[in-house]
Formats: structure tokens, sequence, C-alpha cells
């Protein structure tokens, strides 16, 4: 029975699908998935519960993204990650995917993410007998002599079926004849073709033609067939058979020749003569398609190339090649062709799961990509290399099969470099080395990991005092490497726990710097705050730096005299004697200004006075001296008006008024003067604190003097045995005291007395120099016991070497005390004395 494999496939495949539609799955240590399935079977035919195989829910099959690639260009199945499902996408025909090889596997990569896993699966793709054997002639000529031998061999052309193993081609079967049997040869590589064998010598006058069904039969369940039809021609007789040089012809031929490159020259020989001595070259038997590959010519025998070889699809092909004579005879021989791989495919780059970008604080051997090579040439032709072109902070590293991860392997800064162009070559190893480039961008996301930086340590900025509140006197910049909110900058004044609002204010987001208030260069010439300027990282990172302000004077502020002061009345009284010579100090005027500066430097001028030749005014110094000697017509009274300017712009000044009095004698200078001062208006406040003082110390002296009664009544009654004190020789002469000798009073005292007054008994004519006026010389008057010193008027001033007053007037600043043959001297200084009070 002949099975025609076309009709009958739709039938045939249910048949087998029901039987074949059971599923093998082998794990090895959870690392490698195995299952089967047979081919033409339906789309989205089931192939294996990967969740069930790997003791895992489809729960965490969705959680760690796992997903299925298939090798190759071309993605065979689908994976359902929430039935952990693998089907096919269509349904597959082994023939196409694997043709000419005896098993069919389709490999394909399963992928984890959380953690990174890869798990390598293959699926076989088994046969179904769905094609019958097909003889490449329908019918097969043969010419064979009549005085062919018995036990001759004729080959016959090869029967082609494209299942394998028991469904591929198994056995030839001859149809009933009486002079050939079937005998079946082996070729290189395992195929068996059919051979007519003559077992009894043909006679071409009984039967010139011969007429044989050749059925060429598969393995499979049912089985399946194809026939042809070999046609015998008995041919008269001829004494020689052509031969060839050999039986085998062995070549090797790259993969890259171009058509029309001479691959081989097969020779035969024919000693007959005439037409019985011409051959003729022909291809009986072309496997694998080399007909459309090869040329044959059949009067050279050259064999050329006609198409593209290509090693990755066929490494070797194998043809007969028959020699017939002008007789009819024939011989046959066998060319092998090896084809030699060339370095003709670049490698290939498959690029599988891609990170767009990384933070710049990722550590080191983060996975950043994950890619597959792979090269359809062999040997050092498909012997890959990855490598990754420029000096980056990134690293290859092979993993399972020919997968590579692509890694960091230094940490990231995104302010020195904010995205990577990453470009992976892959190079094979041949002789002329091909490769193939895939590039990456990386992108790399900013951390919050610089902090913001001022352009300067110390800022200085000035404004002129009394400034209108609000006013801008300048900026603080800050700039932050970072980036987005990590860059955007916010500045603020840093103000201690207790410490006052300052006078200045800072905008957050601009750095500029107001004065919130008017500002006194007299009180404050200065302000020093401190800056912060914080990003809008999270942590915020923050920086910080001094903000100077200064203030500039302004002339707001008028001189102020010091002296003469202003409670003097209608002005300051100064005395000038009348024989003061040019250049006699009157007076010093002494002003301040609070300003600073020029406009705190002060001039002085006359700006009124009685006499204007009499005096004059330091400029700088404000000294008031006689300008010439005072002369007898001078008037006695002079008024001055003096004018302090300092030097701002514009200037103030001020101006103070001096009452002076040309005088002969110093006694009644107080009586003048008071004359011309007005009366004094009444201060009730001040007299109350002059009260209240006077009651103080005079509780305090109250006290004072019951302390000391009672220490001395103590002391005495301790010391009643004690010797009495002695006073020094010359207290007089002695350095005690801070007045003049002409000042001073001498007292006599009783030793042992516990009265503490003394009197003032009577004049003592004092000494001055020779030639000074009397009406200048201070007074002196003297009380002594003739038991005391017994120095009188003169001889004190003869022991002196002075002159004596004796018209001496006024009153008594200077007394002598005798006690006990001592003499005392007690510095006493009267506020009485118009002239001492002067001086």
């Amino acid at each position: 029975m002949v099975w025609n494999g076309r009709q009958n496939r739709g039938s045939l495949r249910q048949v087998i699908s029901l039987c074949l539609l059971c599923v093998c799955v082998w794990q090895s240590g959870a690392e490698s998935l195995r299952y089967s399935l047979a081919e033409e079977m339906e789309r989205d035919s089931f192939v294996g519960n990967i969740a069930q195989d790997l003791g895992l829910t489809p729960s965490q099959l969705a959680a760690r993204k796992a997903r299925v690639v298939s090798e190759g260009n071309q993605q065979l199945f689908r994976f359902n990650p929430s039935t952990g499902v693998l089907t096919a996408k269509e349904p597959l025909d082994r023939e196409e995917i694997c043709p000419q090889s005896e098993t069919c596997t389709l490999f394909f990569t399963l992928f984890f993410d959380n953690p990174l896993q890869l798990i390598r699966g293959e699926v076989e793709v088994l046969d179904v007998n769905d094609n019958s054997p097909v003889f490449p002639k329908k019918e097969m000529v043969l010419k064979i002599l009549e005085t062919t031998p018995a036990g001759s061999r004729f080959p016959l052309d090869r029967a082609q079926d494209v299942d394998v193993g028991s469904n591929g081609l198994q056995n030839y079967s001859l149809g009933s004849n009486s002079h050939f049997l079937l005998a079946l040869g082996s070729a290189k590589r395992g195929a068996k073709y059919p051979e007519l064998i003559l077992e009894q010598q043909l006679d071409r006058e009984k039967e010139a033609e011969i007429s044989i069904l050749l059925t060429a039969s598969d393995g499979g369940s049912p089985p399946r067939s194809g026939t042809a039809q070999i046609r015998i021609v008995v041919l008269d007789a001829n004494d020689n058979t052509p031969t060839f040089s050999r039986e085998v012809y062995e070549v090797q031929l790259d993969e890259n020749s171009p058509p029309g490159q001479l691959v081989v020259t097969v020779a035969a020989t024919d000693p007959d003569e005439g037409s019985y001595g011409k051959v003729q070259y022909a291809f009986t038997q072309t496997l694998d398609g080399s007909q459309q590959l090869f040329d044959l010519n059949p009067d050279t025998g050259q064999i050329r190339v006609t198409g593209k070889l290509d090693f990755e699809e066929t490494q070797s092909y194998e043809m007969m090649v028959e020699v017939t004579d002008g007789g009819g005879l024939s011989a046959h021989c066998k060319v092998i062709v090896e084809v030699v791989d060339v370095n003709d495919h670049a490698p290939e780059i498959q690029l599988t799961s891609h990170t767009a970008s990384i933070p710049e604080d990722a550590p080191p051997r983060t996975v950043v990509a994950l890619f597959s090579v792979r090269d359809r040439d062999a040997g050092d032709n498909g012997r890959i290399e990855c490598t990754i072109d420029g000096d980056l902070p990134f690293t290859l590293s092979p993993t399972l099969g020919n997968f590579y991860e692509l890694r960091t392997n230094a940490a990231l800064d995104r302010e020195t470099t904010a995205e990577y162009n990453i470009s992976i070559r892959a190079t094979d190893c041949g002789p002329r080395r091909l490769s193939s480039r895939e590039s990456l961008w990386v992108q790399v996301t900013d951390v919050n990991d610089n902090a913001p930086a001022f352009s300067q340590e110390l800022y200085s900025m000035w404004v002129t005092e009394n400034n209108s509140p609000m006013v801008r006197i300048g900026s603080v910049q800050a700039s932050d490497a970072d980036a987005g909110s990590n860059a955007r900058v916010q500045y603020a004044l840093v103000r201690e726990e207790g410490q006052e609002q300052a006078a200045v204010s800072v905008s957050s987001e601009s750095g500029d710097v107001y004065v919130v208030r008017s500002l006194d260069y007299e009180r404050v010439r200065a302000l020093e705050v401190w800056v912060s300027a914080a990003d809008g990282g999270s942590p915020a990172l923050s920086a910080r730096a001094l903000l100077r302000v200064l203030v500039r004077d302004e002339n707001d502020n008028a001189p102020v005299v010091l002296h003469p002061g202003a409670e003097s009345g209608a002005g300051a009284g100064e005395l000038v004697p009348r024989w003061a010579p040019a250049g006699y100090l009157v007076a010093k005027v002494v002003a301040v200004d609070a300003d600073a500066g020029q406009n705190a430097w002060l001039s002085y001028e006359l700006a009124k006075a009685t006499e204007p030749g009499l005096f004059r005014l330091g400029l700088h110094s404000g000294e008031l001296r006689t300008a010439r000697a005072v002369a007898e017509r001078d008037a006695p009274r002079h008024r001055l008006v003096v004018l302090v300017r300092d030097r701002g712009q514009p200037p103030r000044s001020a101006s103070a008024t001096l009452a002076i009095a040309l005088l002969h004698d110093f006694s009644d200078a107080h009586v003048r003067l008071s004359q011309d001062a007005p009366p004094a208006e009444p201060d009730d406040t001040l007299t109350l604190y002059l009260i209240a003082c006077l009651a103080c110390v005079s509780a305090l002296c109250l006290a004072t003097g019951l302390a000391a009664l009672l220490m001395k009544l103590r002391r005495d009654r301790q010391r009643q045995a004690e010797p009495l004190p002695t006073f020094p020789t010359a207290v007089a002469e002695s350095d005690a005291g801070s007045l003049p000798r002409s000042l001073v009073y001498d007292v006599c005292l009783a030793t042992g007395s516990l009265s503490s007054d003394f009197h003032f008994l009577g004049p003592l004519l004092p000494c001055f120099p020779a030639g000074m006026p009397p009406v200048m010389a201070p007074q002196r008057s003297s009380v002594c016991s003739q038991e005391a010193s017994g120095l009188g008027e003169r001889g004190d001033c003869a022991e002196q070497g002075r002159a004596p007053l004796s018209e001496a007037t006024g009153p008594t600043p200077v007394v002598e005390a005798c006690a006990a043959n001592k003499r005392v001297e007690l510095n006493l200084n009267s506020d009485q004395n118009p002239w001492l009070a002067h001086q």
C-alpha cells in the first residue's frame, strides 16, 4: 500500500498529536529545563509548566519578572508568567527548523530578576512521519550492454525522506523480474542508496528494454513510501568500458568561493575507438541540492561552482559522476567536496535587559545590562571576545553560556559625567577578525552628595548710616554641583539662641542682602552675621559664610563744645593779667564730634571779638592766645564768640562764648566775674541731690568720729605706761602735700589732747621772690608760741633768703601751728579764694 504524505497529513497529524502530546521534562539542579514537543502541533500548544517544574508559584514568577528568550532571531515560544506555562507560538516544522539533522533541539533562556538568575532550557522537536520518501526522478533509464557479466552493479538514484529516525527512509524494494536483484550501498555519512545487481546476463535479441518498479519505504507508523520506474535499455556489445583514474575524488573548497571557480576535474578513459571511445560525463546522484551549486562539463569533466556555498548550512557535498562512451558503456566515480569554514560572519550581540539610569551612589559591581553573543562560524572563527571601548567605569563579566553582564567597576560621579555612551564590541578570533558593536546609553541620576559652596568665605558690604529700611546692599551667591532639587539653594541667616534679631535680612531665593532698619554709625559701626546656604536634598546639605556689614559715616552730628561749657551762662570767664605778653595762653577750646573721618576733623575760628587784634585762636588746636602784649589802653572786659566747624559735606558747626577779664590784681576777680555773670536760676533737683549727699556725708562723718573716739579711748588706756609719741622735726620741709610751700598752713596742737580743732591765731607774712609784685604774692599767717619754734617772721624769711611782705591783706591761706615744741604743717585748700580756684 502506498501512502501519499500530502493527502493524508491532516488526518495523520490528529492521530499523532494524541499520541505525542505527552511532554517530557527534566530538571537538573534547578539550572536547566528540558521539554519535548511533536512537530506540526497547533498554535499555542502546551510545552511545559515551568512554575511547577521549578517549584514556584505564579505570583513568584511575576514578582521576579520571569521572561523567556529564545536563541536566534525568531522567538518560537510564548511564556505566560501568570500561569507559568510555556507554549509554542506557532506550529513547528522540524524539517524546516533543523534540516538534515538527526535531532532538533531549540534552546531558550529563562530570566529572573530580584535576584538575577538565568536558567537554560531546551525543547526537543520530535519528528512526525509526515513526509513520504521521494525519488529525484520518476523514471530512471539505464543502458546496459548485453555482454555485461552477471554480478555487475548499477547504482540508482537515492530517494529522499526529510523525516529522521524511524520515520526516515528505511528500505527499498524491487518489483519482480528475471534479471536483476536489489542491493543497498552506503554513502560516506551512512546514507543508503539502491543498486541493481545483474543476476542473469541480458540478451538484447530477446528483450531490448526491461521496466522494473523501485519502491522506497520509511519506518513510520503507518509507513509511507515512494516509487520510481527503472527503464533498462539493453545495448549492443561494446568491448571496453570507460575507466576513471580514481574511484573517489575528495577536495576541500572555501565557502566563499566565487561562482565559476574550478572544484575538480574528473577524468575517464576508454580504449575503444570511434564513437565507443568518446566519453561523456554527467551527474547521476546529487545529494543535498548539489546540482544547484555545482556544474559538470560533459566533455571535459570539470566541476565548477555555480551557487553560494555556506559552511554553516552544509559542511560537505557528495556527488556521483557517470562517464559513458559512445557505445553506451558507463562507469561511475564519487566526488566529495568538503566546505572549509571562512570567517564570513560577524558576531551578533543580542541585548536581553538594560537599565537606562543608575544612581551615582550605586556600589561597584552593580548590574547595568545583560546580553548574549553568538557567531555562526566555527572554530576560532566562532570564538568571541567582548570588550568595552574607551576608559569607562564599567566591566564585562561572563555568566551562563554565551551571556555577559555589564557591571560598574568604580564609583560614579554625576557631577563629573552625567551619562555614558557605552560601546560594547564583540570580536571573533578568525584570521580576518570581524566585529560588531552595540551602544548603550546609561544616565547617572543625581544624589545629594555635594554641599553648596559660597563664592567667598567673607562678604563685606557697605551701607551709609541713616539709610532707608529694606535697602539692598548686595548679595551672596552659593552654587551646588548637584542637579534638580538637590541643587536648589536657599539662603538664611544663622541666628543663635537668645540672639536678638539682626539688622539685616537675606532673600532665601536670590541671596540679596537687605538692611531692615536705619543704622547709626555712632552706635553700630559694623555688623557680622553668618549666612547659611542649604540645598533641597534629603537630607539637606549646607554651608556657611560670614557677612560683614560696614556702616559708612555721614555728617549727621554737629560739633559739641566741651569747654567752655554751656552751663557757664552767658560765657565762660577767663582771667588775663595786664602784664601778659604776646602768645600768652588764655584758654583752650575743647570740642568733639561724634562722626568719624573728615566729618570729625574740627577747625576753630573767631566769629566775633570785642577787639579782633588782641586775641588769636589756633585753627586746629583751639588754643586762645594773646596776639600781642596786653596794654593799659585795652578794655578790661572782652567777649569772644568761637565757631567750631567740621569738614563734612555739608559742614556742621557749633559756637561758644568766652568772657575775658583783664586784671591787675586777682583778689577782686571773683567779685568782678560775679558781677558780670548773670544770676543763675535755681535748680530744685540739684538742690535736692546736694541735701541728700550732705546728709549721707554727715552721717558717715558722725559714725567715723564715734568709731575713732572709741578706738582712741581704748588706745589711751593701753598706752598709759608708754612714752609720748614724737613728731618729725621738720614736717614743713618734708615731701608731704601737693600744694606749693606758699599754700601751707601751720597748725599747733597739744600733744595728747582729745580736741581736734585748731585756731587761726594771726597772720604770718609769706616769702616770695624779689621783684614779684606784692599784689601777686600769696599771703601767709603764722601763730606760734615762743617755746615752739623760736623763729619769727623775719627769721623764717631770712632763713629762706626771701623778702618779707609786711602789708599782706586778704584771707590767710597758710597757717603755722606749734604744739609741744614741735612744728606741724597741714595742707589746706580753700575753695573760697577765687585766685586759688583759678590756679
